[in-house]
């Protein structure tokens, strides 16, 4: 009997062999390695479907950068400085894709490709993929950060968000209620973030010239929308709106404070909502606190004018070395069909690029402020779009922080001072 089960499995073993053989490319395919930054899975799982879409023209395989953004982007510039040809597809940052762009590490997008993929995409998105007006990246996911609001407090001050809101109106709510407000005020990426959208949402740019070589930059900081940024964020820090922990405090933080009986109003990314759900549903937070929660669009500095909220997510750039750029392309094509974005939303939490992809009934019913963040991403403005991005972003953090600090009268001249004097060789960040 023993033996008979060996002879079997065997035979078994050798059948399956056979099939997965039959089933799998041949040892000539081209395999195409995609640099992804980390999530739960669901890029490696796209690869693993476009590979069987592929039928056998490429193979997908996935090799993960690190976590940190900057590490993320250290790593690919070093790779494509060298000229690496195993870099086919690569998961960027948009604030990293104007650097790469420039220094032609990006291969170019051909026509009817970029018609493709541009049609139904958020504005927002489209500009965050695009460099010296030409599109320069694919558009895969797309992010953005919603007014989050306690419905109780909001009521309490009176306010009607079905109706655009104002910072102001928000910072006096909080106020009148003795309440916290939800912002990121640690020193990272996080503030430069929240500069931006208030420069942009004012009408401003905090980079004036963005294909200018270093030397040349203009920027928009000392300005009236730079100063009104300023005031704004120099008001919640100085009267402690923030909290006691406003200047350490990134996305987590401020959901926690959110969460808490001083929470009221909050502006974070889409990933709050499913982070309440798994805490209500771990227990560690109350269900009555989740049905308190509301959303809107992302709050105006100046009334009556749409705020330009914050844009982020990942776009999928091809490498200017690749062997197998077309493939890299058609890739690419596959991966950022509307209904793998819906399905990425779902099972990832990171929003889609195409707006097509929010009328997925999986994703209104996941979810609910689907709609919101579809809007949002229409209004959204890129973060300053500039091949020296990460000396203009570590200059505002190293200029306008703490939040108390910063003063509508000093701080975007302090700026502007300092950011320039380091594009220009004179100063170390």
């Amino acid at each position: 009997m023993q033996r008979r089960s060996r002879a079997i499995a065997a035979a078994t073993g050798v059948v399956l062999a056979a099939t997965l053989a039959a089933c799998a490319p041949s040892d000539d395919t081209p395999v195409l390695t995609w640099y992804t930054n980390p999530d739960d899975g669901g890029q490696a799982e796209l690869a693993q479907q476009c590979t069987e879409a592929a039928d056998g023209a490429y193979r997908i395989e996935v090799s993960v950068l690190p976590r940190e953004a900057s590490s993320q982007r250290e790593q690919l510039a070093r790779r494509l400085a060298a000229s690496d040809s195993s870099i086919d597809l690569m998961s960027l940052d948009p604030p990293f894709i104007p650097e790469l762009a420039n220094a032609g590490f990006l291969a170019p997008v051909p026509d009817d490709v970029a018609e493709r993929v541009s049609q139904d995409v958020a504005a927002g998105a489209l500009a965050g993929a695009t460099w010296n007006d030409e599109l320069v990246t694919v558009p895969f996911w797309a992010n953005t950060q919603l007014l989050w609001y306690r419905t109780s407090v909001a009521e309490a001050a009176g306010l009607d968000m079905s109706n655009p809101v104002t910072w102001d109106q928000v910072i006096d709510a909080a106020k009148d209620q003795d309440k916290t407000l939800g912002v990121q005020g640690i020193k990272a990426e996080a503030l430069t973030v929240w500069i931006n959208a208030l420069v942009e949402s004012a009408g401003g740019h905090i980079v004036q010239t963005p294909e200018a070589d270093a030397e040349d930059v203009e920027l928009g900081l000392d300005s009236d929308a730079g100063r009104e940024a300023a005031r704004i964020i120099g008001e919640i820090g100085s009267e402690r709106l923030g909290g006691a922990g406003l200047p350490t405090q990134d996305e987590n933080a401020s959901l926690s404070q959110f969460q808490g009986d001083s929470g009221s109003f909050m502006v974070n990314w889409p990933f709050v909502w499913p982070a309440m759900q798994s805490a209500v549903d771990a227990g560690t937070l109350d269900q009555s606190v989740l049905d308190d929660v509301g959303w809107a669009i992302y709050p105006q500095v100046t009334e009556g004018e749409d705020a330009a909220p914050p844009y982020g997510g990942i776009n999928l750039g091809v490498g200017a070395f690749s062997e197998h750029t077309d493939l890299a392309y058609q890739a690419a094509e596959c991966i950022v069909q509307p209904e793998n974005q819906a399905a990425y939303f779902v099972s990832n939490g990171n929003p889609p690029a195409n707006t097509a992809a929010y009328d997925d009934p999986e994703v209104q019913e996941t979810f609910p402020m689907a709609d919101e963040i579809r809007q949002s991403l229409e209004q959204a403005a890129p973060r300053p779009q500039t091949p020296y991005y990460n000396e203009v972003s570590q200059g505002l953090q190293e200029t306008w922080h703490p939040p108390a600090s910063v003063n509508p009268d000093s701080t975007p001249k302090t700026s502007t001072d300092f950011i320039l004097a380091v594009l220009r060789g004179e100063r170390l960040l």
